[in-house]
């Protein structure tokens, strides 16, 4: 980082600063290797079938559709 801020290339420098702001997150990643991964994954699943759902005439339904989301597997298409 010390060559990147004196190589007065601005974006080198402003990559460095950035770098510098992120230390602790970065290097907590090796002590705790955790992802919200999955959790994005849950989330944009939810938000798919909230969009095909319009229209489900009772909220029972909806609810057991997203309880069973974790045993679907997406497919691509194309």
């Amino acid at each position: 980082m010390k060559r990147a801020s004196a190589s007065e290339i601005a974006i080198l420098e402003g990559f460095a600063e950035t770098l510098d702001r992120h230390r602790a997150g970065i290097l907590a990643y090796y002590d705790h290797p955790i992802s919200t991964g999955p959790l994005e994954g849950i989330n944009y699943k939810i938000k798919t079938l909230k969009r095909q759902a319009y229209g489900f005439r009772d909220m029972e339904f909806f609810k057991l559709k997203i309880l069973a989301l974790h045993e679907t597997r997406q497919v691509l298409v194309g």
